[in-house]
């Protein structure tokens, strides 16, 4: 087995980019090149401003960027110059033609390994590190195959992340586990321990698991799935909470003890986002349907759909509470990115609200201290509102630069991101600055020890399963209602 000198990471986003750094780190002895065909996001990899945030990820660069890891746009000449080549590009879901909606568009997968056929010489190890549906790694082998030339060998692997955002320099420095998929073939098991001769440098070999090409691809979406499934799963049960009087934290809290059980991905929220869950578990439907497994494709497809419902039943709270209409009224959006510690706002339960309000007509203050507003503006730009009125986003949202602008003068506040600086705020302040009655709706359960004192400010408080209060909610016709009536989705919205 030959030793790997070069490294070559196509695709330098939220993948590709922290994956490689952390490689070059650990394996001073092997030159990492990162490449990209958008020369402005490399520039920002070979700048101070680096393009993503991820806690930890600054200092890794920094102290390898020059030395062996390198940022370029020069994608044959790092493909011909490497061992391994990682192809760690964007798989969107399909928006149009046979599987929209469901499956993966596999576009640049391939763009990628014709490429690649095209450049290369002498053996290379080909890593599909996108998530990618089932037998996409015999795609890439057959477009090569089909493209192969004397002088060229292959074997390709497939090696899927299970980063979180937010703490992925942590879950690649300290993995889980690492998995690699390869051909049961001597070639195939030679490239296997090729790869994860990288891996070892700083992962123990009881942590490194190998498996065919097809139980790792696949291990990857099941592993999205089950942990979206467990998210729905008890914002589910949050529904039932707020209409009964239990607290879904604490049903949490009793479920996850159980050890059969445990207590990750057990927090209710406003559901689920970023560029992986959603994305994967219709990538599993549309697998199961086209291998005509229609129950497991509606069993899966509810996952979600509660996670569609949860967001339209907050969205349609917020609406009740204040007196059945939010036209004309200020509402501050505290986080848009789709978790805390991350700028990514791919699937963002934020987009979803938002886009909710602003087709009833509210005035939105968004402030996420690490969202720029060009993104909030593009990613709210496709809302069904703009079909008659393509101005309209402009004029009703507003991109804050702190949170207190964005509070001041609002009829509520509408936590979204759980970022910890919203628990240290000073809300008696925002109090004072808020139209009355005053609302938090704390979408992520982030104030709960503050509930008391909130009130004491005067706020009303209304939080994801769990009655906080007794509020006393208006019709339309101004009939007062004893007790908060049940939850219904709203209307569907167009996205």
């Amino acid at each position: 087995m030959a030793a790997v000198k070069r490294v070559c990471c196509i695709g330098a986003g939220y993948v590709g980019g922290p994956t490689c750094t952390v490689i070059a780190q650990m394996c001073p002895e092997v030159t990492v090149t990162v490449v990209d065909i958008n020369e402005e996001r490399i520039r920002a990899w070979n700048s101070p401003q680096l393009p993503i945030f991820e806690p930890g990820l600054q200092e890794v660069v920094e102290s390898c960027r020059g030395v062996n890891l390198f940022f370029s746009t020069d994608i044959s000449e790092a493909i011909r110059g490497a061992d391994i080549i990682f192809i760690s590009v964007n798989t969107p879901t399909k928006t149009f033609g046979i599987g929209k909606g469901r499956a993966a568009d596999l576009k640049y997968i391939e763009s990628c390994a014709r490429q690649i056929a095209e450049v290369s010489v002498g053996h290379k190890i080909v890593v599909e590190k996108s998530t990618v549906p089932v037998r996409a790694a015999e795609s890439i082998r057959r477009i090569l195959t089909a493209n192969t030339k004397s002088n060229l060998t292959f074997q390709v692997l497939s090696n899927p992340e299970f980063l979180a955002e937010g703490t992925a320099i942590k879950d690649l420095k300290n993995p889980d586990r690492v998995l690699i998929g390869g051909d049961e073939t001597p070639e195939g098991q030679m490239a296997i321990r090729t790869l994860s001769s990288i891996y070892e440098h700083w992962v123990p070999k009881s942590r490194i698991l190998t498996t065919n090409t097809w139980s790792s691809e696949l291990s990857k979406l099941t592993s999205n799935a089950f942990l979206a499934q467990r998210i729905s799963s008890i914002n589910s049960i949050s529904a039932l909470c707020e209409m009964t009087g239990a607290d879904v934290e604490e049903v949490a809290h009793a479920v996850g003890t159980d050890k059969r059980i445990g207590s990750c991905f057990l927090k209710a929220s406003v559901g689920f986002g970023g560029s992986c869950f959603q994305k994967d578990v219709l990538n599993l439907v549309y697998l199961c349907e086209v291998l005509n497994l229609p129950e497991v494709a509606r069993y899966w497809q509810q996952v979600i759909e509660i996670n569609q419902y949860q967001r339209h039943r907050f969205a349609a709270r917020i609406i009740r509470c204040l007196f059945n209409t939010v036209t004309d009224k200020k509402i501050a959006i505290l986080g848009f990115a789709f978790k805390k510690d991350t700028g990514d706002t791919r699937e963002s339960s934020s987009i979803h609200i938002c886009t909710y309000l602003m087709d009833e007509g509210a005035h939105l203050a968004i402030f996420d201290p690490k969202v720029k507003k060009a993104q909030v503006i593009q990613d709210l730009s496709p809302s069904s509102i703009m079909e008659d009125d393509p101005e309209r986003v402009s004029r009703l949202v507003t991109v804050c630069t702190d949170p207190y602008t964005a509070c001041e003068n609002s009829h509520a506040i509408v936590i979204c991101t759980e970022w910890d600086l919203f628990k240290d705020l000073d809300y008696g302040r925002i109090y004072n600055q808020m139209l009355k009655p005053a609302f938090i709706f704390d979408g992520r359960r982030i104030l709960d020890s503050l509930h008391d004192q909130l009130q004491r400010f005067g706020f009303q408080v209304e939080t994801i399963g769990k009655k906080v209060h007794k509020s006393m909610l208006f019709t339309a016709n101004k009939e007062v209602l004893k007790q908060e009536p049940q939850a219904q989705p709203p209307k569907k919205v167009k996205m």
